[in-house]
């Protein structure tokens, strides 16, 4: 999802996954967070590969650098360290986090590392009192892989469900058992 905002605000993110067709939302979710003085949090550095390929064969040949510093050639990865350090900082004072989604491709070490970092920083907020909702199977195998799934305040395998219950939208399923209840 970074990449798509990444390129909406002009940068070159290579062969990265890019949402092409919501590069206008991208830019209309800046600007609504820019008008309500809300921080819009993105990657300011990234591991990157040169292919996609290498993967496969397990041989990674990976670099940090700076976000700015992407060519067209790059395939971003994963969060930097620097980026890491950011987003853990921005999760201090939280007092509700809600996550859903891996930050890089993390079931392929070392692309794994910014995922491992986030999740420890949102375990730690939870050891502070925030609550910590973990949607999403992606990110319940983050937190797990992190050994940090037993500090999280509430863990949901169902992403997609969790972030439609938390918009208010109506989840068929919760309907379903609302309406067999009413019925006897």
């Amino acid at each position: 999802m970074a990449y798509t905002f990444l390129k909406a605000e002009g940068f070159t993110v290579g062969k990265s996954l890019v949402e092409n067709e919501m590069i206008d939302t991208a830019r209309q979710i800046k600007e609504r967070c820019e008008h309500s003085k809300v921080a819009l949090l993105l990657p300011t550095d990234h591991q990157v590969v040169d292919s996609y390929e290498p993967i496969k064969d397990g041989k990674v040949a990976a670099k940090t650098i700076p976000i700015e510093f992407t060519n067209a050639g790059h395939a971003g990865m994963d969060i930097g360290i620097e980026t890491v350090s950011h987003f853990a900082n921005a999760l201090r004072d939280a007092k509700t986090i809600i996550w859903n989604g891996p930050m890089g491709v993390f079931e392929e070490p070392p692309f794994d590392e910014g995922t491992i970092g986030i999740a420890k920083a949102v375990a730690e907020a939870a050891d502070r009192g925030a609550i910590v909702i973990v949607g999403g199977g992606d990110s319940v195998a983050a937190v797990s892989q992190a050994g940090v799934a037993d500090r999280i305040t509430h863990i949901s395998t169902g992403g997609g469900a969790t972030l439609e219950f938390l918009a208010g939208k109506e989840l068929p399923g919760v309907a379903a058992l609302t309406d067999r209840r009413s019925s006897h």
